[in-house]
């Protein structure tokens, strides 16, 4: 895999959500590589800060954290109003915040579901709204969204968490072809399971992680992807197998096979 992509962001701001754990810190290490400078945004602080001052050190970039809850309605313009006021330009808005809920929806908790849609759909349009204005009038800029490849099929048990995905591939998808015309690259980025920190919060079964692909290789993918004008990306050979087999099942076929596999040990 080259690594010319990484010259794209050097000496730029990137802002990273999620940054704290997982596939979002495994972009901002790549990205840092690369010579980014970088707005690391999560719930953790201390995390921001272990990640910022490993970062500053090891490539002698530029960091900023701002400790966010994305689930909080006015999150996304707090964000928004740290960068404006520090005089950044966000040349690559990475929208990697989110978290699944696992069980039968009537058990799930309410309020749990709603963060869950907030932090993973009306967060990412937020702040997608609130950078890509800026993106178009000069002309340059890129936003990665961190979609999934449960995105693609509907999954049962994990009904919702799907659903949110499937909104951010196909925003991310049609607003690619929306501001393209003005140099603003927009790309979704679909892990399938990943080592992370997901499977302990959304309190998922081992077996669906079986074989999971690192961070690592999931946030090369994506950043490769995007900067190659890509509007959408699967992350792994057989994840992308996979998305290919069920166009050509029918769909409660797919839920059928998904709902046996996800199914809660009783």
């Amino acid at each position: 895999m080259s690594n010319d992509w990484r010259n794209r962001w050097a000496g730029k701001w990137a802002l990273v959500t999620g940054a704290s754990a997982g596939i979002g810190w495994a972009l901002a290490e790549e990205l840092a590589a690369g010579g980014a400078n970088l707005v690391l945004t999560a719930r953790r602080t201390d995390r921001l800060q272990e990640l910022a001052n490993g970062l500053q050190a090891k490539h002698k970039i530029h960091t900023e954290i701002f400790a966010s809850d994305l689930a909080q309605p006015g999150a996304s313009r707090e964000v928004h109003a740290f960068t404006t006021g520090k005089g950044l330009q966000i040349d690559l808005l990475v929208n990697n915040a989110g978290f699944g809920v696992f069980g039968y929806i009537h058990e799930q908790p309410e309020d749990r579901l709603l963060e869950m849609v907030q932090v993973n759909c009306a967060a990412v349009v937020q702040l997608t709204r609130l950078y890509v204005a800026e993106m178009v009038a000069r002309r340059s800029g890129d936003i990665l969204i961190v979609a999934s490849v449960a995105g693609f099929q509907p999954v049962p048990f994990n009904s919702a968490y799907a659903a949110t995905k499937a909104f951010d591939l196909l925003f991310a998808e049609g607003i690619a072809e929306e501001v393209g015309k003005f140099g603003v690259r927009v790309c979704a980025l679909c892990p399938g399971t990943t080592t992370t920190e997901f499977q302990q919060v959304a309190q998922q079964p081992d077996r669906i992680f079986r074989s999971a692909e690192t961070a690592e290789k999931v946030a090369r993918t994506g950043l490769e992807a995007l900067a190659k004008g890509k509007s959408s990306v699967i992350s792994g050979r057989r994840n992308r197998w996979m998305v290919q087999a069920e166009r050509l099942a029918p769909r409660r076929f797919i839920a059928s096979s998904a709902g046996k596999m996800m199914a809660p040990e009783e």
